[in-house]
């Protein structure tokens, strides 16, 4: 029989090939054996363990397990195999468990209004290959970005809403969805709120950006409302989307000091930078497989 030779990903002409590596990622009740089992399926095919990240939620018995693999010399990781023999111990350990190249790039589907920072640090973060993510559209209710989605290449949607047409407005986003075969949808300072419908829908495939003053200041010009009071610190939380308006399982959040010296446009400039900062991070570590929703929190294997 001859040696199977290691399976490559595509590369670009006049590369190296690149030899497959996988991520597992896994959550399920806490029981002796889980690292035991696991890791044993992954010696029998050949995987060498690149990374392991495990937490042991002792409060609430829950188990959860992050694993980087790469094929030992002379072997391959066929994910086909891998998965079929992995399935008896994830039905045996009652896991929620997702198998996916390593590197491979999400497709990610962009909504926004009229701010375009959140928009503009994704475009560059994915054209410069910092994200593991393609891009395949942006979907706006304002025109303001549109030149420079169409710039980059990228599929420009412009969908109004209003009250009465936002029904067909959200059928329209999932169509585009479904066309653009997404698998996460990221609202980069998008100024509408999502149906709970939608939301429901789409659980654990929406990220969202908000600035740190939520709950104390909504409304118009929160950043001149905290400047009015005096705020000693300015910030943003990046969360998946529920039927809860801004109340989302939490995936990472940016924090900077300020002071007295900071003008309304200051802290306008401060929060921009964290809800870009922040925004990127939740949508890296969703994409590479790091982040575990757990009933109204995230578990986030960095």
């Amino acid at each position: 029989m001859s040696t199977p030779q290691p399976v490559t990903s595509a590369a670009a002409p006049g590369a190296e090939p690149r030899t497959r590596e996988l991520v597992l990622t896994l959550d399920c009740p806490e029981q002796p054996g889980i690292v035991h089992a696991v890791s044993g399926v992954l010696l029998e095919h050949g995987a060498n363990i690149v990374e392991l990240t495990q937490y042991d939620d002792r409060r609430v018995g829950h188990f959860f397990m992050r694993v980087h693999m790469a094929p030992t010399e002379g072997a391959a990781l066929d994910q086909q195999s891998l998965r079929e023999d992995l399935t008896p111990v994830a039905e045996r350990f009652g896991m929620r468990w997702e198998l996916h190249e390593h590197g491979a790039k999400r497709r990610v589907l962009v909504m926004v209004s009229k701010f375009g920072h959140c928009l503009n640090d994704l475009l560059f973060r994915a054209r410069t290959g910092e994200l593991p993510v393609e891009i395949v559209a942006v979907v706006s209710n304002h025109l303001d970005h549109q030149r420079l989605v169409e710039w980059h290449g990228i599929p420009f949607f412009h969908v109004p809403v209003t009250k009465d047409t936002k029904p067909e407005a959200e059928a329209r986003l999932l169509d585009l969805v479904d066309r653009f075969e997404v698998d996460l949808v990221v609202l980069a300072r998008y100024m509408q709120v999502l149906s709970d419908s939608l939301a429901t829908r789409m659980e654990g495939r929406v990220i969202n950006i908000h600035h740190s003053f939520l709950p104390s200041f909504k409304g118009a010009k929160p950043y001149h409302q905290a400047y009015d009071r005096g705020v000693k610190t300015v910030g943003a939380t990046a969360h998946y989307v529920n039927a809860e308006l801004d109340e989302g399982p939490i995936i990472t959040q940016q924090v900077v000091e300020v002071n007295h010296a900071y003008g309304p446009e200051d802290l306008v400039a401060a929060g921009r930078d964290t809800e870009c900062k922040a925004l990127s991070d939740a949508v890296r570590w969703h994409c590479e497989g790091r982040v575990i929703l757990h009933g109204a929190k995230t578990v986030v294997l960095r």
